[in-house]
């Protein structure tokens, strides 16, 4: 979670945990992110979005905070998309802008479907986005111990820039991480690479 984002949780409003319904597994190659359809987050998509950020987050965030990024939306500062699999909801990101840089807000995926490509897909669309709008670096933050979202990083050109210790409940460290110059052919190169992947394993 960003600063941005702890300040907005001061601010939220506390929900119960919603139950999930019963996931559907994997495809039989384990590369649903070449499957899923990919939309922009709307009201409609809260309910699904926060069953799953009790599944993932110690510390979830609150239907206030997501109602705040929607508002972000529509001011332009905020982009959030969701990941659906035959209409079921089963990831969501989300990044602001500031600038020509951008912060990636949070990035989550329903815990059955790790390692399935869509945690790729979604940053696939954050990244594209961020192209889009002219954006030259890109920051996030990640658990130390969560190296295997950290590989996903490095893959997308992301490289450790400094650590904020005890930043998750004021217990684990949060290493921060920054990908330069997305705004580049070879950047491009690189994103493109990506999707060639993908819908070969589609």
């Amino acid at each position: 979670m960003s600063i941005v984002s702890w300040l907005l949780d001061r601010r939220g409003e506390r929900v119960g945990a919603i139950r999930q319904p019963v996931p559907r597994a994997a495809s039989a190659t384990g590369v649903l992110g070449a499957q899923v359809k990919v939309e922009t987050l709307r009201r409609r998509h809260l309910r699904a979005i926060l069953a799953i950020e009790h599944q993932v987050y110690p510390r979830p965030w609150t239907l206030g905070i997501f109602t705040t990024e929607i508002e972000g939306m529509a001011r332009g500062d905020r982009f959030y998309v969701v990941a659906l699999d035959g209409g079921r909801l089963v990831g969501y990101a989300g990044m602001l802008f500031t600038l020509d840089e951008a912060h990636i807000t949070n990035i989550a995926v329903e815990p059955s479907l790790h390692r399935s490509g869509v945690g790729k897909r979604l940053m696939l669309e954050l990244m594209g986005e961020g192209r889009r709008r002219s954006t030259r670096n890109v920051s996030l933050e990640v658990r130390a111990s969560n190296t295997a979202a950290q590989e996903m990083y490095e893959a997308f050109g992301f490289t450790t820039a400094g650590v904020r210790p005890k930043y998750y409940e004021n217990v684990e460290d949060a290493n921060i991480m920054w990908c330069y110059e997305i705004e580049t052919p070879e950047y491009g190169a690189l994103m493109r690479g990506f999707w060639q992947r993908l819908e070969a394993a589609a």
